[in-house]
């Protein structure tokens, strides 16, 4: 039970730290432009923290568990957002958990070899993450309108969005933050088992 109170406490804090780390797609003015940066930056904080927590507890299942509590901390800050006056779109919570799932079923189905659950688990997280985000993306609202409409209070005058022309930023974000993704959350959740033993 301690170690799983233990998780809680770490996950509400490490999605602060997520955030912080890729937040182009909790605020709808640099979803769609930045999404590249937010896939490196989701998958590997999530593969740490997951592998991390998988391995301290040995137990299949507490990869998904701490993504659902990163979820579920978004969600209270979307919110939050919401009742300030901004529309319901403008954050938007990642999804985490169906790679987090992936991840504890590398576990399990290796029979808990953590060497697989790095390189296959990681491997397999940085592959969905973007993926999963894309299709979580099509599903709102045009995110510029969004941001013209409501910028976000928090932006300095040079990162105020930029109307783009279409095509000329869109070159298949989702391919190269699943293999930008899939490359690094290999060697960063190396690190996470490494910081287990």
């Amino acid at each position: 039970t301690t170690h799983y109170l233990f998780i809680v406490v770490v996950a509400v804090n490490s999605t602060l730290s997520t955030i912080n780390a890729g937040d182009y797609i909790f605020y709808t003015d640099w979803a769609w432009t930045s999404f590249v940066v937010f896939s490196i930056s989701q998958s590997t904080m999530l593969v740490v923290g997951a592998i991390y927590y998988m391995l301290f507890t040995g137990v299949p299942g507490t990869a998904t568990y701490y993504a659902t509590i990163m979820t579920i901390y978004t969600w209270v800050a979307k919110g939050a957002w919401f009742a300030l006056g901004y529309p319901y779109d403008f954050v938007t919570v990642p999804i985490w958990i169906p790679s987090a799932m992936l991840l504890d079923l590398t576990y399990w189905a290796t029979r808990r070899n953590k060497h697989a659950a790095t390189i296959i688990g990681g491997t397999l997280v940085g592959l969905s993450l973007p993926m999963f985000n894309m299709i979580n993306l099509l599903l709102i609202r045009d995110p510029l309108e969004v941001a013209f409409k409501y910028p976000r209070p928090t932006l300095p005058p040079y990162m105020t969005p930029i109307e783009p022309q279409v095509g000329k930023f869109y070159n298949s974000p989702v391919a190269l933050g699943a293999g930008a993704g899939a490359v690094l959350s290999v060697p960063i959740a190396a690190l996470g088992a490494k910081l287990n033993t």
